[in-house]
């Protein structure tokens, strides 16, 4: 092996950029089927580690073929989980930071720059006074560094002493994401006293229950440490009432953390319904859901300048200078310029563009609601908080009928547990999609039924 691996580069790059181009034109718009892995990719990839190269070229169109049969989140008709759309420019931006590959453990001089812009854009954007963050993988560590950043207020000294097992308590909405509890229990806090505070009718938390929770656990002698708000859950949608939920946390002198992975990007178009955002003491977001960016790319931010560092804030040898790091405020240490995605998708977009698109996404979910309240058969279980909507048709299996859809390979959606019933839960959180594409929702789904509604369905 020569000190630089060998291979046609140009002609590589060359090909990787008809590839992605005719990618890209593909997403455009919706294709008819899901197409399967053919017995020659199979074949490819049980193979055994290869010793010898093969030619780059044949590589890519390798690795593209086994993408092109893969479930895509950017393609127009992907309505499951929340999914990422994997915007263009999001894509360049992942090929620069690779091709530079800095790290941002430490001042890495105008990477670091751009992460710090980018922070406060997104800050900008959705309306919170940060003083601090960073970005992350993702809402799970999110979520955990903010949480930890909790821990410290609530308890100092914790990071070195540990907490008491049973004297710490943490609560969230019934409907919280399970990487709340995850973190709990990586925090060695313990998921028993994370208490799931019970929703009201439009499955937003209860603060009147918060307040008699914390109570509670405070005459047991307990110390509150966070209370987590949801603004977007995974399952509905629904928003948590922020501002009474921090008047709570104002009394009982608790910190209080926003998951907005999902749902927070709205505030930048409908802000009345996050009222007390700015109140918070930290907030995440996932950029790669509603921000439309590629995986991954999550960020978390902190309304007091201090609190990440007392959480993180270390010294080592092999970390020369005075200054902090970006070691000394996150969890991660080696870290990529994450931040390059949504730093491009700002300049290249603009805030106004960004915001159109989650405008549009709203409306296509309200436009699904009343599709199906229209159409015999079908119920609706809420009204649509952000881009959420949770429909069902009469005396079908739905569970079934959610398999029955992704196996045509038209659309493609998920399912969802609410009140012990199965709904087909779409999601739309994609600028490409479009009303035709909402219309053949519930046109595809409604063929299935009229289809199968007499065999085990």
């Amino acid at each position: 092996m020569t000190s630089h691996l060998s291979w046609d580069r140009e002609r590589a790059l060359d090909h990787a950029r008809e590839l992605v181009s005719q990618t890209w034109r593909n997403f455009d718009s919706a294709r008819e089927y899901q197409p399967t892995v053919s017995p020659e990719l199979l074949d490819l990839l049980n193979a055994p580690l290869p010793n010898e190269p093969c030619d780059a070229v044949q590589a890519l169109d390798e690795a593209a073929e086994a993408l092109d049969t893969t479930t895509s989140q950017a393609r127009p008709r992907y309505f499951g989980y929340i999914g990422s759309s994997g915007l263009e420019v999001g894509a360049l931006a992942d090929l620069l930071v690779g091709s530079h590959d800095a790290n941002l453990a430490i001042d890495a001089g105008a990477a670091t720059l751009v992460e710090a812009q980018a922070l406060r854009w997104v800050a900008e954007f959705i309306g919170y006074p940060a003083q601090g963050g960073s970005f992350t993988s993702g809402g799970t560590v999110s979520n955990i560094t903010a949480l930890t950043a909790a821990r410290e207020r609530a308890f100092p000294g914790s990071r070195q002493h540990g907490v008491v097992p049973g004297s710490a308590t943490a609560y969230c909405s019934a409907d919280a994401h399970y990487s709340i509890c995850r973190a709990i229990e990586v925090l060695g806090i313990g998921s028993q006293w994370l208490r799931p505070i019970p929703v009201d009718v439009n499955r937003r938390m209860n603060p009147i229950a918060l307040s008699h929770a914390i109570d509670d656990d405070i005459a047991q002698g307990r110390t509150p440490m966070v209370v987590v708000a949801t603004s977007g859950t995974t399952l509905t949608g629904a928003i948590d009432p922020i501002d009474a939920i921090a008047d709570v946390c104002d009394v009982h002198g608790v910190w209080l953390h926003i998951d907005g992975a999902y749902g927070l990007p709205a505030a930048a178009v409908m802000p009345d319904a996050f009222t007390g955002l700015a109140r918070a003491d930290s907030v995440s977001v996932d950029a790669h859901k509603w921000m439309f960016v590629p995986k991954a790319c999550g960020v978390v931010m902190v309304r007091e300048p201090q609190a990440l560092s007392k959480a993180f804030g270390h010294a080592t040898s092999y970390i020369p200078g005075a200054t902090l790091n970006a070691v000394d405020v996150t969890l991660e240490y080696s870290r990529p310029l994450r931040a390059l995605k949504m730093w491009l998708a700002f300049r290249v977009h603009g805030a106004a563009e960004m915001r159109a698109a989650l405008q549009r996404n709203i409306d296509q979910a309200r436009l699904l609601h009343d599709l199906a309240t229209q159409r015999p058969g079908w119920q609706v279980a809420l009204h649509p908080a952000l881009s959420i909507v949770l429909i069902r048709h009469e005396g079908v299996n739905n569970a079934a009928l959610v398999e029955a859809i992704q196996q045509d390979g038209r659309v493609y959606v998920s399912h969802a547990q609410l009140d012990g019933q199965t709904w087909l839960r779409p999601c739309f959180t994609n600028p490409r999609t479009t009303s035709a594409d909402v219309q053949a929702l519930i046109d595809v789904a409604d063929e299935i039924v009229h289809y199968r509604e007499n065999s085990a369905l």
